[in-house]
């Protein structure tokens, strides 16, 4: 056929069929045309033993250009593209480079590359020891679309990967690359394995190393928390993920695995974070079972864990406004009433903050996130609707009154209530609806209920969503009980005298 060279095997293939064939069934037989066959009859030798053509058989069709335009074009700027020089000839030449020359001008161009173009950066693969590097990088999960009660969650993994035995580690993280969420996933990785690497390698994480346009020093925090696994930290160059590889290839595979699992389980919608989070770690248990062998060497070459695991939070100080809400790294978050005016001591998880009043926890919230589409407010309605109750016409305008709706459903009721009920009406109902959403294992269920009567054209009924989610009160049987005269016990004490 056509630019593919005949081998000295398809010769012997058709000098053998052509003992029982004709020529053209040997020459189909043997993959080549009528042509070439005759050719093959007529010559004595094998194309192995024939010297190779390099000369052209055609003009040119660059010959006046290619030294003067095309070659000082290629010397400036080697990433230049083959249609884009033939786009320039065409317009500094009408008429005379059409477009079906493009594929000779590529040619022409990847063999000036290879003789005269720069040197390209060289990859060296890796033999790994076992038990000395470690690597870790956050994926971002969003192209997966999963969702958690019908609400898109936005979050990355924390991956943390053996360079030798591919054993690997993932970790949900709602908010951004912090140290936090690194010194978590890190510990609980090094925990679960029973031991450390001598290395742990990440890319420029400004959670781990202090970037031009970092503020704060995680450096120093960094480096404590490489001391005390007695590991030494190293990065790859900027810009250069694949110095990174063992963990950026395997974050590939592990979506892929998430998705399949996905697919399989026919939906990508879970009732809480929990349920999501077992999934994960089910499709981690399984990747890691193709590599027991492998990391049964890598263990027994990690170093021993140190007594106790260090601190995988930051600490900041808040005071909680009269607005019940208090402010850190610019998130926006509720409190209890009972807080307000009072300064507390708040531990930044990666996940999550810890508050402290005199150096008791008073309560724990999820932590925001500073992602771009985020209103980096972090609200929960159940600390608003004791004062709602008492001033419910302060719904109607209040700054941050989105943020109270737990659900999609909450929200689009509050627009009906607002467009087809008075505001005092309709902020009454609200606040009510909201109250009840408060009571344990209600919010879901009444999100159900209330997409129904959505989609019917109904507004709720306030009371009767009351008489039927309210906890009603259980009737308990009367016990008489008849307590009987003292003079059984002597009896009682007198038997066991005897016994």
């Amino acid at each position: 056929m056509s630019g593919t060279r005949i081998t000295d095997q398809q010769v012997s293939l058709y000098m053998s069929k052509r003992k029982q064939h004709t020529q053209e069934i040997a020459a189909a037989k043997a993959g080549i045309s009528v042509r070439s066959a005759r050719r093959i009859e007529r010559d004595s030798q094998l194309p192995s033993q024939k010297p190779r053509r390099y000369w052209r058989s055609r003009p040119d069709p660059f010959v006046e250009v290619w030294d003067t335009e095309v070659v000082p074009m290629l010397a400036s700027e080697p990433r230049l593209q083959a249609i884009t020089i033939l786009r320039k000839l065409q317009d500094d030449h009408p008429d005379q480079y059409p477009d079906s020359m493009r594929r000779t001008l590529e040619r022409r161009i990847s063999k000036w590359r290879a003789v005269s173009g720069p040197a390209k950066e060289v990859f060296f693969p890796q033999e790994h020891a076992p038990g000395i590097r470690a690597l870790s990088d956050f994926t971002d999960m969003q192209a997966l679309g999963i969702t958690i009660s019908g609400v898109p969650f936005p979050h990355r993994l924390y991956h943390f990967v053996f360079a030798f035995s591919r054993w690997e580690y993932a970790q949900v993280v709602e908010g951004g690359e912090s140290f936090e969420a690194l010194s978590s996933g890190l510990q609980n990785a090094l925990w679960q394995a029973g031991g450390c690497p001598r290395e742990h390698r990440t890319d420029s994480l400004s959670a781990a190393f202090k970037n031009l346009k970092e503020q704060e020093d995680f450096t120093t925090r960094y480096e404590a928390l490489l001391d005390h696994y007695g590991m030494t930290g190293t990065r790859n160059n900027r810009g250069l993920g694949h110095e990174n590889g063992s963990v950026e290839s395997s974050h590939r595979y592990l979506k892929e695995a998430v998705d399949q699992a996905l697919m399989l389980r026919g939906h990508r919608d879970f009732e809480d974070r929990a349920a999501y989070e077992a999934l994960l770690r089910e499709v981690v248990m399984r990747r890691n079972r193709r590599h027991a062998a492998a990391f049964r060497l890598e263990r027994e070459q990690l170093t021993d864990l140190p007594p106790r695991r260090t601190t995988d939070f930051a600490e900041e100080e808040a005071r909680v406004t009269r607005c019940s809400t208090f402010t850190v790294r610019g998130i926006l978050y509720s409190a209890p009433s009972r807080l307000i005016g009072h300064r507390l001591k708040v531990r930044v998880y990666g996940d999550r903050l810890d508050c402290y009043l005199s150096g008791a926890m008073v309560f724990s919230t999820p932590r925001g996130s500073h992602a771009a589409h985020s209103t980096r407010r972090a609200i929960d309605y159940r600390h608003f609707i004791e004062g709602l109750k008492r001033k419910p016409q302060a719904f109607k305008g209040l700054a941050f009154r989105d943020d109270l709706f737990p659900r999609e459903a909450y929200r689009r009721t509050w627009e009906q209530l607002d467009a087809r009920l008075s505001q005092r009406d309709a902020c009454k109902t609200m606040v009510g609806l909201l109250e009840l959403a408060a009571m344990d294992g209600i919010e879901a269920v009444l999100a159900v209920r209330l997409e129904a009567m959505l989609g019917d054209g109904d507004l709720p009924d306030l009371e009767a969503l009351r008489e039927e989610f309210s906890p009603r009160q259980a009737d308990h049987p009367v016990i008489h009980v008849q307590m009987p005269a003292t003079s059984c016990y002597d009896a009682l004490l007198g038997q066991g005298v005897a016994a």
